[in-house]
């Protein structure tokens, strides 16, 4: 009998979906699909063989406005995505909320600031953000090429909406990418995330 109830408890462990409580590095990355603001349908699972990186944002959030004004999250983009992965910013603020926006706004914010991000999607409904514990804007998932969260939290160990504070500051999710990528166990695969509360519905 104990092993038939050790047995049940494994299979419905296997079965039972990831939630937001559940959710933290090393484990599987919970599978989505987002509309692009091209208007393309993203799945994760279709990127598999490639790394990710998932970031959430607000072009209103100040704490965004810091990255992108100074070029410090063009520059990240850029690199990251030249070094081989996807680049997947996504917008999980509500219709009618701050940092909602079009398709047709994210295309034009995009060209007007030079973003680097492979893909820009949208979660209205903030089902995908709820789903990987996003609380802020910014924060930053990477994903290796097997579908495995590797890090998850604050792009750095500065937060403050001052440009000033990106002189010296440590950019986790660089660190975690620069292990990641020469096979080194990822030294800090969880901060504490900052910045402005994500717009959610409801």
């Amino acid at each position: 009998m104990k092993k038939l109830i050790g047995l049940l408890t494994v299979l419905t462990s296997l079965i039972l979906p990831v939630t937001a409580a559940d959710i933290k590095p090393e484990d599987q990355a919970p599978d989505f699909t987002l509309t692009a603001s091209t208007g393309e349908k993203i799945t994760l699972a279709d990127l598999r063989g490639k790394p990710v990186i998932l970031e959430w944002t607000n072009h209103k959030c100040p704490y965004v406005r810091k990255h992108y004004k100074s070029g410090n999250m063009q520059k990240l983009q850029k690199k990251l995505t030249e070094d081989g992965a996807v680049w997947l910013s996504v917008i999980s603020s509500a219709p009618g909320k701050q940092g909602h926006v079009s398709a047709e706004k994210s295309r034009e914010l995009t060209a007007k600031r030079g973003v680097y991000a492979s893909y820009v999607l949208h979660d209205e409904d903030g089902k995908i953000g709820r789903l990987y514990k996003s609380s802020t804007t910014p924060q930053m998932v990477l994903i290796d090429e097997k579908g495995i969260i590797k890090y998850m939290g604050a792009i750095d160990d500065q937060p403050s909406v001052s440009m000033k504070s990106l002189k010296g500051a440590e950019n986790y999710l660089l660190r975690a990418w620069s292990e990641f990528k020469s096979g080194q166990e990822i030294s800090k695969p969880q901060t504490q995330p900052y910045g402005c509360s994500i717009k959610y519905a409801g």
